[in-house]
């Protein structure tokens, strides 16, 4: 089972959310709680000071000869919210002519106004609540006042909803301020990525501002003397193999001249000294070659120098350089012929006389080399008729002196093993890439995709 992993803003986020929603979730709860106890306490109050005040008049009216105890109930001022009802003598009165009912009172509130004289309960009355006074008028008397706590209820209610929204409100504004905060924070970092991203690429002066967070000074200071260290690291190779491959130039052009006079003579040699000659001349080659692979690589770290260049010209010439057929370049699509492309047109060349190279060397022959394009971005195809490269190898093939595992069966071993690493390095000074991908029908196809190019 694959765990979910949640990215640092996310965590942030969550984080910020989740506090403010527990934070205003409790204050919620407790102002609820204080806001519901304290109306309720005073309704309570409220009612035991109205049914106080009627059991006074019902119990002055009581002292009459003959009382009417109806007649006694109409005249209190009770509103539309409260019942009064008066247990006298066995029987139950209310403000009606028809008898009161006696469910309306709990009979755990009678015996408690019979044992203490008063009593007051909460209780449910046809689905709403209600709060009952019980006040003992005498032995054989008691009145009970019943007052109605719907409206209180609606609006308890009304305030518990209001709340809840105001405990989400919360919880969104913190999970916007935990998104500011992670915006905030996580940008000296995006700058780091975007150093990094440069660096990747070439280009060796982004540096980072120590001045900008005085936390991450540290950071941006270590950050600047590694990317020191490695320029001059950089540097200091690319100087050496420069200095090198200049320094050999000089004896391989004295070889190379010995060799062409051996090249030249081999017919007046005896088979075994004709055979060395041979093997002579063609290291002294690869020799050569290899400097100016090396030449080329020191030179690689420039940026690419852009200008409009016809691209399929620049690729029939790569052709014929190899010696190929110029007719393999397949740039009849509309507007592909005579496509001009703003690239380093040395670099390009060298691309494509690499490729080519590759494909006569180890894959067979080219077999075709296709331009495309896609609104402003650019691709080059070179096909070739060899066994296919081995996915395993895709990646590896473009690092320096790196052959592959399945060189072998691509063909020879000849070759400087440099060839398809300048590839990469030149494509990616275009800010493009290069992709090694099966050919249908069998075969590899190199794919380079340049952005921007026209």
């Amino acid at each position: 089972m694959t765990r979910l992993r949640l990215g640092l803003r996310t965590r942030v986020v969550a984080g910020f959310a989740a506090g403010a929603l527990t934070l205003s979730a409790c204050m919620a709860l407790v102002s609820y709680g204080l806001t519901r106890n304290e109306l309720i306490g005073g309704r309570e109050r409220s009612a035991v000071r109205s049914a106080t005040f009627d059991a006074r008049v019902v119990a002055a009216g009581l002292n009459a000869d003959k009382p009417d105890i109806g007649g006694m109930l109409r005249t209190l001022d009770t509103g539309g919210n409260r019942r009064v009802l008066v247990f006298h003598l066995g029987k139950w009165y209310s403000r009606h002519a028809e008898t009161a009912s006696t469910s309306a009172v709990p009979q755990s509130l009678q015996r408690l106004v019979g044992e203490s004289g008063q009593g007051i309960q909460r209780a449910r009355l046809d689905g709403s609540p209600v709060v009952i006074v019980g006040i003992l008028l005498s032995p054989a008397t008691a009145l009970y006042e019943i007052d109605s706590m719907r409206e209180l209820d609606q609006n308890l209610r009304t305030i518990g909803w209001v709340l809840a929204l105001v405990a989400s409100a919360v919880a969104l504004a913190g999970a916007g301020l935990g998104w500011y905060a992670t915006r905030y924070v996580l940008r000296p970092l995006r700058s780091v990525a975007t150093a990094a991203q440069g660096i990747s690429a070439g280009d060796l002066g982004a540096r980072l501002d120590p001045a900008t967070d005085p936390d991450l000074e540290p950071l941006s200071t270590s950050f600047n003397e590694m990317v020191d260290q490695l320029a001059r690291r950089i540097e200091r190779d690319r100087r050496f193999a420069a200095d090198v491959s200049h320094e050999l130039r000089s004896p391989l052009q004295t070889l190379a001249a010995s060799a062409s006079v051996l090249e030249r003579r081999r017919d007046r040699l005896d088979e075994r000294t004709a055979t060395a000659a041979g093997l002579v001349v063609d290291e002294v080659a690869r020799f050569q070659q290899l400097v100016d692979d090396l030449l080329e690589l020191a030179r690689g770290d420039l940026p690419a120098q852009l200008e409009p260049a016809d691209v399929a010209e620049l690729a029939r010439r790569a052709a014929q350089r190899r010696g190929l057929d110029p007719a393999i370049v397949d740039a009849a699509q509309p507007g592909a012929g005579g496509l001009r492309w703003n690239v380093d047109r040395r670099r390009l060349e060298q691309v494509l006389v690499n490729l080519l190279d590759n494909a006569v060397t180890h894959g067979g022959g080219p077999v075709a080399v296709r331009i495309e394009t896609d609104g402003p971005d650019g691709a080059i195809e070179v096909d070739d008729d060899g066994p296919g490269v081995n996915p395993a190898d895709r990646e590896v093939i473009f690092d320096r002196f790196e052959r592959g595992r399945s060189a072998g069966a691509r063909g020879s071993y000849t070759g400087t093993g440099l060839g398809l690493s300048l590839v990469a390095q030149h494509v990616a000074a275009h800010g493009g890439r290069v992709l090694v991908l099966d050919r249908p029908g069998g075969g590899a196809r190199f794919r380079i995709e340049l952005p921007g190019v026209r």
